[in-house]
């Protein structure tokens, strides 16, 4: 596999003493979710369904 860098970075941590994992997306934006195939989808689905921090204080 020789697949380029892309310098996308994904974190997504689990919130001890919860069933909630917090996710934040390369570009910022975060979401939460207790199951772990809906966080990968709302990281993935980039930019649908969220957009990056400075954008959401933007909207009214």
């Amino acid at each position: 596999m020789s697949a380029s860098p892309t310098g996308e970075i994904y974190r997504i941590d689990w919130l001890p003493g919860t069933d909630v994992l917090h996710g934040t997306c390369h570009c910022g934006a975060e979401h939460t979710a207790q199951d772990p195939v809906e966080m990968w989808e709302w990281m993935l689905g980039h930019p649908e369904g969220h957009a990056p921090r400075a954008q959401e204080r933007q909207q009214p």
